[in-house]
């Protein structure tokens, strides 16, 4: 029987199913064509609450059929703007929060991307909203170069937090440099 390999969207699923609730608010950061948005939605149920962001209005149409698709629950609410902005929407504690770096699946430009200095606000946005025992998942895709400079900017920040209130975890393909690789960052 044929061994199968590692499967990245498993583990990151498993990650996020360990801080997601029923009643709890969850943060899409980087809602491209919707499916972690869905995912959120699913896992928080009807008593609980998604924000959702991205810059591309297509990427709200996207996301609201995917939703729709997928019988997700009215608990969604998609704001097209910068995740930078986070904390001018979002004012209560998440138990969970995602992003996926980089530039929007199947889109038509890839010079839209997530930058360096709007990822680092919202990234740090996200950690102050965390809950006690909260968690975030931030995938990262080296294969462009500011994919490769937003997983650089982030090891180094990861690097200064007090381990004593967040760890912070990083999985990669070590053989094959290009391939994304994910943070998990949770509160103590």
């Amino acid at each position: 029987m044929k061994q199968k390999m590692l499967d990245l969207m498993e583990l990151e699923k498993a990650f996020l199913k360990k801080h997601l609730r029923v009643g709890g608010t969850a943060v899409d950061f980087t809602m491209g064509n919707g499916h972690d948005t869905a995912f959120l939605s699913k896992e928080v149920g009807a008593e609980g609450r998604v924000f959702a962001f991205d810059i591309q209005p297509r990427a709200l149409v996207s996301t609201a059929q995917t939703l729709e698709k997928e019988g997700c629950l009215d608990n969604c609410t998609l704001i097209c703007d910068s995740h930078s902005n986070a904390l001018s929407y979002i004012k209560e504690e998440i138990c969970a929060g995602v992003f996926n770096l980089g530039y929007l699946p199947g889109g038509m430009n890839k010079q839209v991307t997530t930058l360096r200095p709007t990822t680092m606000q919202a990234v740090k946005a996200a950690i102050s909203l965390l809950e006690p025992g909260g968690g975030l998942l931030i995938a990262v895709y080296p294969g462009h170069e500011e994919g490769r400079l937003e997983g650089e900017m982030l090891t180094e920040y990861f690097a200064t937090l007090d381990r004593k209130r967040i760890c912070v975890g990083c999985f990669k393909i070590v053989n094959s440099p290009t391939s994304p690789f994910f943070f998990t960052v949770e509160t103590k």
